[in-house]
């Protein structure tokens, strides 16, 4: 698990983009500082965008409201998911989030729509401040940094909905 935050962007993005988020609204505490902090970041790196939030009432129906957003006619350029599950003394919690991830990483690849995953599965309130909350460590602004990343990788590559642009830009393998 990365331990810092990741650097802002330099440059701001000039994307039209119409970016979702979509959180939960059980440990709203949390869940409330993760979309402030996503929300705040975004209008700073992508100033442009449109922003929505819909809220839902646990980690466990984001996937399908996110499902239903990628299926309306006027899909997001890019889906957040925000979340907090803390840990119990049963499985539950590590049931849901286990569900979640695979839901969404499935809807991303089906739909060719990034979707960025911040449900986050804590031990404790204790770490769940210093996700949600604390500045070193946020990943709701996290969220935001990973949303422009993709918006500027699917725009290079000319993947966004309607746009045709082929890309001449070549990105090597790692190999």
């Amino acid at each position: 698990m990365s331990t810092a935050l990741p650097p802002r962007p330099r440059q701001a993005s000039q994307s039209q983009a119409q970016i979702c988020i979509v959180a939960s609204n059980y440990n709203q505490e949390f869940t409330d500082a993760l979309v402030e902090n996503a929300t705040n970041e975004l209008k700073e790196i992508v100033p442009h965008a449109k922003i929505t939030v819909a809220r839902v009432p646990g980690a466990f129906e984001i996937p399908v409201a996110s499902a239903a957003l990628l299926a309306q006619p006027n899909k997001p350029t890019v889906l957040i998911t925000l979340g907090l599950i803390i840990r119990g003394k049963t499985q539950h919690g590590d049931l849901v989030a286990e569900s979640v991830t695979n839901s969404l990483q499935a809807l991303a690849c089906e739909t060719k729509i990034p979707v960025i995953h911040e449900v986050l599965l804590v031990d404790d309130e204790k770490q769940a401040y210093a996700r949600c909350i604390g500045s070193q460590l946020n990943r709701g602004r996290e969220a935001a940094r990973s949303a422009h990343t993709m918006l500027e990788l699917f725009s290079d590559l000319g993947l966004h909905q309607g746009n045709k642009k082929k890309s001449t830009r070549s990105y090597p393998s790692n190999a």
